[in-house]
């Protein structure tokens, strides 16, 4: 007996290869019917026997392409109609819901085979793609997914595409991306040397040139990573100071010769979002059998950093500047970092670049499909063989997350440091790409374009904002300009961080945890910067329980630039002299001393702080690792490089924690550094190296974390980790293993950032969950 059924599917199913893997699916068990996109995601009339229909069903819910995510699937019956054959309908404009944009994807295998193909017409092709990749995210204006709300509608299809695109069983069936040489988007090259753009370029890198590359979400800039000169030029005109660069490498092969890649590392570095991944350099005496004709990366592509950020190349036109066979050679890896000066957004625009990069690049290397909205390179790290991201951005953005409880539509606008802003409607969350520091007009510009895109591709229209409870942060400042007679919510830092990560391991509303905070700055209610911070936590609220004791933060960011003063800081506090024998000291010139000697007596110019991340400056300069930055968290980066694989001996240092009956009795209890402080300084006398130092503090923070879960927790409540200092690997390792080895419940971040860049998806359900 025949029955027929309709079925919407929503989730990530436009631009997928939904359709074709449904149209085969009812072929292949002979169905009838019919499938289309709509605003809510794939609906699907079929028709057949009941056994087919429920094996068509596990195969939709359980087997869809590889780049699909179903997040449910909705089937009712509804009358036959008789028909012959399965056909795929146009797009309808209908349907009351919303469907999701799929992240831009790297290049498949089967396009990469074609670009090295001299007998398929789209060999050399810089925008070969297909249903299983290519750009998505950053070229999409408007749902529903189709090619004419896509900035591809510029390029009509030449007849051979269009066979493609209209055929069910073709790669390319409704590829909105498509194109060939015969009627897709083309290179264009300025600059010096002759030739086609890519040998052009090619050869201008290969003479240690810096080239501008439009890639799928902005601009690059690219020098050859090997080149020294080239390198710390590039280095000198982006005034990047000594942060580290990205760097790309053609191949997995290529990548094993730079850095040190195991298996999850593998996997990671090829997935479809290809991120960057930071990972230990390749040491000297490896075991590996990749080739030596690699050449090492320049010493300033990440001055005295162990790690270095590596990703493949994931879009054509990166396989096309590193050659193909038969090719000229060019340079085997490449520095590729974010098209701008520092500080600002990234390039996407092409008047805007060739203004804002004329004088960082010596050509450039671009094309006319146009951007929609830019995407930074996402970074992501591993730590004991799991994903830990630092930049959530190409790749995952615009992904949703799921919400513990319904919510109104709402906007999220985050922080001012690693900015992203969210939307949340009913069960789901979306969080932009990475936007930026919130320091510059250009980066307000475009996070007020990045959240009209979001709202655009999500439909959701906030009726209220959150932000974040600092009174002077741009962020909030936006959000009260763009409010409209909305109201807006502040939520605290901290208890954002904290947040985010009871969201994103699923806790239901009621859920409470200990919250372990540790960041560089937070605005308290208590006009005080927070920055280590335990919390007992919900998602309405939270109470203090203890944090790191304040010392004065002299002159504002003065002293988060100059590590040195954080030192001189904590000494007056822990009653230790200034004495030159001190590192520190001996760094802060004579007259800045006594400036800042009569600031910490007067308490002219200071702020209190807790903060965990200005107490490891604080400690990098203590141990004479580093007494200025040049970027966030250079001295902490520095100091976990020097600490990793150190023995710390018979050494130990170790807080003062305070009992927990304050905190039962409603008291703030304060952590009391100053037997760690004396304890470094009496090693640095004593000659210790600065890696056994640096070793000796990361365990005692670690056994600071297992002693406040102990004192303040208890064994039935989850312990919560958040906050920019858990990127650090090594601390958070250790902490993570401490407290599972005592018999804690870890949470911490899996997909979304420690740092402030998963802030807006915490202020989100501070204001909304349950």
């Amino acid at each position: 007996m025949r029955t027929r059924r309709r079925i919407l599917v929503r989730g990530v199913v436009q631009g997928v290869g939904f359709r074709p893997f449904v149209y085969t699916t009812a072929a292949e068990l002979s169905l009838t019917g019919r499938v289309s996109n709509d605003s809510s995601g794939v609906v699907i009339e079929v028709e057949g026997a009941a056994r087919e229909l429920d094996e068509f069903e596990r195969r939709v819910r359980c087997q869809p392409p590889p780049l699909a995510v179903v997040e449910s699937l909705e089937s009712t019956e509804t009358p036959v109609r008789g028909g012959t054959g399965f056909h795929i309908a146009d797009t309808t404009r209908d349907g009351g819901g919303r469907t999701l944009a799929s992240p831009d994807v790297a290049i498949c295998a089967e396009c990469a085979d074609e670009l090295r193909n001299p007998a398929d017409r789209r060999y050399r092709h810089p925008f070969v793609n297909c249903t299983n990749c290519g750009p998505r995210f950053t070229i999409i204006a408007s749902l529903p997914y189709d090619r004419d709300r896509t900035s591809m509608a510029e390029f009509p299809m030449c007849d051979a595409c269009a066979r493609e695109y209209a055929d069910p069983a073709d790669r390319r069936f409704h590829a909105q991306p498509i194109a060939c040489p015969d009627c897709g988007p083309t290179l264009g090259y300025t600059g010096p040397g002759e030739g086609d753009p890519v040998s052009a370029a090619r050869e201008l890198l290969r003479r240690g040139g810096i080239l501008a590359v439009k890639g799928i979400g902005g601009y690059h800039l690219a020098c050859d990573a090997a080149n020294e000169d080239a390198v710390a030029e590039l280095r000198r005109r982006k005034r990047r100071g000594d942060k580290p660069f990205a760097l790309m490498a053609p191949d997995l092969t290529t990548a094993r010769a730079i850095v040190e890649v195991d298996d999850a590392a593998a996997d990671l570095l090829t997935s479809p979002a290809r991120p960057i991944v930071l990972l230990p350099r390749r040491r000297s005496d490896s075991t590996s059998t990749v080739s030596e004709e690699i050449p090492t990366p320049a010493p300033s592509v990440a001055p005295r950093n162990p790690d270095l950020g590596v990703m493949l190349a994931y879009a054509p036109l990166h396989l096309l500047l590193f050659g193909l066979p038969g090719d000229p050679p060019g340079p085997r890896a490449l520095v590729m970092t974010s098209g701008n000066l520092g500080g600002e957004p990234i390039c996407y625009d092409d008047a805007d670049a060739r203004e804002r990069l004329a004088c960082l690049a010596d050509a450039w290397l671009s094309h006319n499909r146009r951007i929609v909205v830019p995407c930074d390179d996402s970074v992501v790290r591993l730590v004991d063989g799991v994903e830990l991201p630092v930049r959530r951005s190409r790749g995952y953005a615009p992904l949703p997350l799921a919400l513990p409880a319904p919510m109104p539509p709402t906007l999220a606008v985050g922080a001012d440091l690693k900015n992203t802003c969210a939307v949340a409607d009913g069960r789901y969350a979306w969080l932009s790409q990475h936007i930026g520091d919130m320091d510059d007009l250009a980066t307000l510009r475009a996070f007020t374009e990045a959240e009209r895109h979001l709202e655009e591709l999500t439909a959701v229209r906030p009726v209220q904002l959150a932000a974040d409870a600092h009174p002077r942060y741009r962020s909030t400042a936006w959000a009260e300009q763009h409010a409209d007679g909305r109201p807006i919510r502040t939520v605290q830092h901290h208890h954002a961080h904290i947040a985010a990560v009871m969201g994103e391991n699923g806790l239901d509303p009621a859920a409470t945890v200990l919250g372990i905070a540790f960041d560089g700055t937070g605005f308290g209610p208590d006009g005080a910067i927070w920055g280590a911070e335990v919390l007992a936590a919900g998602y309405k609220g939270y109470r203090r329980l203890a944090h790191l004791r304040y010392v004065p933060l002299a002159g504002g960011d003065l002293s988060v630039r100059r590590p040195y003063r954080m030192a001189l800081a904590h000494l007056r506090a822990a009653g230790i002299d200034w004495t030159e024998d001190i590192p520190s000291v001996l760094a802060c010139p004579a007259g800045e001393r006594k400036v800042l000697a009569h600031q910490l007596d007067t308490g002219f110019g200071c702020v209190p702080t807790s903060s965990m991340g200005r107490l490891f400056d604080a400690v990098s300069s203590l141990a004479g690792v580093r007494h200025e930055v040049d970027y966030e968290a250079q001295a902490a980066i520095e100091l976990e490089g020097l600490s990793r694989g150190a023995d710390t001996g018979t050494g130990r240092y170790e807080f003062a924690v305070p009992s927990g009956k304050a905190a039962r009795g409603r008291g703030v209890a304060a952590i009391d550094p100053t037997p760690v402080i004396a304890a470094v300084v009496a090693d640095v006398r004593a000659g210790v190296p600065a890696e056994i130092v640096g070793a000796r503090f990361h365990a005692a923070v670690a056994r600071l974390i297992l002693a406040l879960a102990v004192e303040y927790g208890t064994a039935s409540t989850p312990v919560a980790l958040s906050g920019g200092v858990f990127q650090n690997a090594l601390l958070f390792s250790a902490a993570r293993t401490l407290l599972r080895e005592n018999g804690f419940q870890v949470l911490c971040h899996r997909r979304l950032p420690p740092n402030d860049g998963g802030l807006a998806f915490g202020q989100l359900l501070a204001i909304g969950a349950g």
